[in-house]
């Protein structure tokens, strides 16, 4: 579960809700059951309609993709591909088999490469394979995040249609001005709605989806380049090297890649005779 998206949902709302409390409102005056169904209800139809059955029906899994918080481990990723290729150095390409079908910690793409590598694929042929699976997989997410990010282009709309709804009725009861007011305000409700739901859930829903997209795109190409670097029988510390370039500065200097930098940059300490020494070379 990721508590970061939760936290950050409730912590929206009640932020509205507060300011609205704060103001002297009452919560009941926001209960709309009618604005709550033109809103909600005609933005899933109008999400529906907008896209095939067999995009819609992977809905339940995306909500599950959002709330869920998928570990992505660069490094761990990066000392699982050179211990592979020192693996392969010592006892030959073929050795990486029992390591692909006993090791929890390799994941469906990685072993697919490592399928191809074992069974003698041409690297080219091999590369060509998993970027045209990487390919897919980000059009896929990108599919995904589109049926939100059209949900929140719907509800606003929806809103818009409940106030006209609203105000319809109010201009049909102008005979009792003493319930102006109160039917104006709950036909503004739906505008609120539609306007809230977008800003708070769809839109930003559709960017979380993209940001998680970006992160297994960058983990799957990194996978690649390791796994090609593998099959060439490059030199494990080269790879490592190499694989570094996919992370942040924040992960280099976890891994360590920023300790050398420090060291040089790091005056050397000078005993006392060597104090001296500059001294009278100074003189």
């Amino acid at each position: 579960m990721d508590i970061a998206v939760i936290g950050f949902l409730v912590f929206g709302f009640a932020a509205i809700l507060g300011a609205f409390i704060l103001e002297g409102g009452k919560l009941l005056a926001l209960v709309s059951l009618t604005g709550f169904m033109i809103v909600i209800l005609g933005t899933v139809a109008a999400t529906g309609i907008s896209f095939p059955k067999s995009e819609i029906m992977r809905v339940p899994k995306l909500f599950k993709a959002i709330f869920t918080n998928k570990k992505i481990d660069l490094l761990a990723l990066i000392d699982n591909i050179k211990s592979m290729s020192k693996m392969a150095r010592q006892k030959g390409i073929l050795s990486l088999e029992k390591e692909m079908n006993e090791n929890t910690e390799i994941d469906t793409f990685t072993k697919k490469g490592l399928g191809f590598i074992l069974d003698g694929l041409d690297p080219v042929k091999t590369r060509g394979a998993l970027e045209l699976d990487l390919e897919m997989m980000a059009h896929r997410h990108k599919s995904g995040a589109a049926i939100f990010e059209a949900a929140g282009g719907f509800s606003p709309t929806m809103g818009i249609i409940g106030t006209v709804m609203g105000l319809v009725k109010v201009l049909g009861e102008l005979a009792d001005p003493s319930k102006l007011g109160e039917a104006i305000a709950v036909a503004f409700i739906a505008t609120l709605y539609g306007v809230g739901a977008a800003n708070l859930l769809w839109l930003p829903m559709a960017s979380n989806l993209k940001s998680k997209s970006k992160q297994e795109v960058v983990r799957n190409s990194m996978i690649i380049e390791g796994l090609m670097l593998l099959q060439e029988g490059a030199n494990p510390n080269f790879i490592e090297d190499k694989l570094k370039g996919f992370l942040s500065m924040e992960q280099l200097s976890k891994k360590g890649g920023a300790k050398g930098e420090k060291a040089e940059a790091k005056p050397a300490k000078k005993g006392k005779k060597g104090l001296e020494a500059e001294a009278q070379k100074e003189a």
